[in-house]
């Protein structure tokens, strides 16, 4: 995966207030690379937890020390307007009070010295289907709960021996 086309297509993600193409952001950076590249860039391998790990394992080693804390959250990146499947679902969103339809994921958060680092990821994806007692409608749900998600993310940071005294988490 080509790390420096991957980081300036997050940055134009997420500085985008309307719709985002691999032809716009060529444009944008007037040909430094092409949309065939940045096509090829984002078809490439999957981006892993595995993979982030190998990628910051270095930082984190820098900055690492035995007081560090790991800060377990979930969030949601809604996508109101994109079709629905596995991963693009409804999810209830606690702090708004509602569900939403987005990407629901897990993130720990590695933090020490005043330096805060993503040290693994995981995406929730909803594959099995019920029908809900209630409304009588499909939906859709995850074979795993957040709980045993949540004990994955400690376990690779542990796996990965990244010292740690306390984690912090909300509800």
């Amino acid at each position: 995966m080509n790390y420096q086309i991957l980081d300036l297509y997050s940055d134009y993600l997420l500085s985008s207030f309307g719709q985002t193409t691999a032809t716009g952001l060529a444009r944008l950076v007037d040909g430094e690379f092409s949309h065939d590249q940045i096509t090829r860039m984002l078809g490439s391998e999957k981006l892993t937890s595995q993979t982030w790990w190998k990628r910051v394992k270095l930082q984190v080693r820098q900055m690492q020390r035995e007081d560090g804390v790991m800060i377990i959250d979930d969030s949601i990146a809604e996508k109101p307007f994109t079709d629905e499947n596995d991963i693009i679902c409804w999810h209830y969103d606690h702090a708004k009070g509602v569900t939403v339809k987005g990407i629901n994921f897990l993130t720990a958060l590695y933090e020490a010295q005043g330096i805060a680092l993503p040290v693994a990821f995981e995406l929730v994806a909803k594959t099995e289907t019920y029908l809900d007692p209630k409304t009588g409608k499909e939906k859709r749900k995850s074979p795993e709960t957040k709980n045993e998600r949540y004990r994955r993310l400690l376990q690779t940071a542990c796996d990965n021996q990244i010292p740690f005294t306390y984690v912090f988490n909300d509800r």
